[in-house]
């Protein structure tokens, strides 16, 4: 046995470890800690936050940061919306059963307070570095709010690395093979195409990203809708069962049916929670540092408009997968991952393998730039600046070394890393919960004392004195 082949089965061993039940209660019952400190905020604001991510206001250009709420919102979807609403979905519905995917449900609904707390710490704390830029993120809300540098830094170490595995490596991996598979082009062309889009846009810095990702990810995600709709809606009459078989299947044991062995409740619960957090990515400390970009002199309303990004991830994305592969039938098929999803597809609409293909390759392609800025970030607030030149242009070497590699053990590594991101950020959320739920208490009432002053001097007109 080779060194390699070691390395990996040890990395594997310690992934397994960092993903474990534990690590999957502590993400879980983060958002739960949080949706009851903030009352429920996702479910109270979720209009008011939709209200401000989707649509443009004259002041936000006039505020402090880079980039707008759209667009922050937008380069965190970039780096969400990805292979988890794909193949994460099609992986938990083909291992635990249609039943979790009500456990994703359940997952994004409490990862939206998450999110929310990430977004509301990262604005609070963030600062301007060398260059004029918003620098911000765990690593900054550790280091000054909770005063441990050294808890900081292991989450910038952990994710300036991961960065080159799950928001790199990975991604341009399953680029390659989905266009060698569907179209019949050499992984080292795709790898050669992509360096050069990656690099047009990342060497532009966030603002470069916000402009490209506020374009593009909503048209991407647009286009794969589109495709789930149309299946959705020709199986309408499908849909009260389909629903019916995924609240049921949540709490009953999943019977083997086709090619599905069955699968026990803790089996769905497990791959449902499992799969809804390698999605949205609630708690894992990446999107906050996109957030704290954005334009805004007040971190409720960047951390309002950044719980949408779990919402539209979770809630209506990953959604639509799953409804097509329940509504299909494919589900029980036996396969698993992009080839499930892509055989329902194909199976729903006259193309849908097409859809499938060119939606992973735009995900794949919007996540590596989300996860650029992500790495760059990470790797400023270790080593400055100067750092930021060198660690972008090794990123896009990565991007085609990805499209190439055999990434069983860059899987392993991405996987480790990414839990070991988790740990210090839940624990700066968890102690600095109170700083959340005071700011979100200051906002509010200083929205209510706002209204009523504009109440008091401009007086309803009685009628006919117009």
């Amino acid at each position: 046995m080779d060194f390699l082949t070691v390395l990996d089965e040890l990395v594997g061993k310690v992934g397994a470890f960092a993903w474990g039940p534990p690590m999957l209660i502590l993400l879980v019952g983060t958002g739960v800690w949080l949706t009851l400190a903030l009352r429920g905020i996702q479910i109270r604001k979720l209009g008011y936050a939709l209200y401000l991510a989707l649509i443009k206001r004259k002041e936000e250009t006039d505020e402090p940061g880079d980039i707008t709420h759209f667009q922050a919102l937008m380069t965190a979807l970039s780096a969400t919306v990805g292979t988890g609403n794909i193949a994460g979905v099609a992986t938990a519905i083909a291992m635990g059963g249609p039943g979790a995917l009500f456990w994703m449900w359940v997952t994004g609904l409490v990862g939206m307070a998450t999110k929310y707390a990430e977004a509301v710490l990262a604005v609070k704390y963030r600062v301007i570095d060398e260059n004029g830029e918003m620098s911000g993120g765990p690593m900054y809300y550790i280091s000054k709010g909770l005063k441990k540098p050294w808890l900081g830094a292991m989450f910038a170490c952990c994710a300036s690395v991961a960065a080159f595995g799950i928001g790199n490596m990975v991604q341009s991996n399953s680029i390659a093979q989905a266009v060698k598979a569907t179209y019949q082009i050499s992984p080292v062309v795709t790898g050669i195409v992509l360096m050069v889009c990656i690099s047009v846009v990342i060497l532009g810095g966030i603002k470069k990203i916000g402009q490209v990702t506020g374009f593009f990810v909503p048209i991407m995600i647009i286009f794969y809708m589109a495709g789930a709709s149309y299946i959705i809606i020709t199986n309408m009459a499908g849909i009260p069962a389909a629903l019916n078989l995924i609240f049921e299947q949540a709490f009953n044991p999943t019977a083997a049916v086709g090619g599905f062995a069955g699968a026990s409740i803790m089996m769905c619960i497990r791959m449902g929670v499992a799969r809804g957090v390698f999605s949205n990515e609630s708690g894992l400390g990446s999107a906050p540092i996109a957030a704290a970009a954005a334009q805004t002199k007040s971190p409720v309303t960047q951390a309002l408009v950044s719980m949408t990004q779990t919402f539209i991830d979770t809630l209506v994305v990953c959604t639509m997968t799953g409804l097509v592969l329940i509504l299909t039938g494919a589900w029980s098929n036996g396969t698993t991952g992009a080839e499930l999803t892509t055989i329902s597809f194909a199976t729903g609409m006259p193309g849908g393998a097409h859809v499938v293909t060119i939606g992973l390759i735009l995900f794949a392609y919007s996540t590596i730039l989300g996860w650029s800025y992500y790495g760059e970030k990470s790797i400023e607030y270790l080593l400055g600046v100067k750092a930021i030149l060198p660690y972008r242009l090794l990123f896009i070497f990565f991007v085609g070394a990805g499209a190439i590699a055999k990434l069983s053990l860059v899987w392993n590594i991405s996987d480790t890393l990414n839990g070991l991101m988790a740990i210090p950020n839940l624990i700066g959320l968890i102690l600095l919960s109170p700083v959340v739920v005071s700011e979100t208490k200051k906002y509010f009432e200083s929205i209510k004392k706002t209204k009523e002053v504009e109440a008091i001097q401009s007086p309803a007109v009685p009628q006919g004195e117009e």
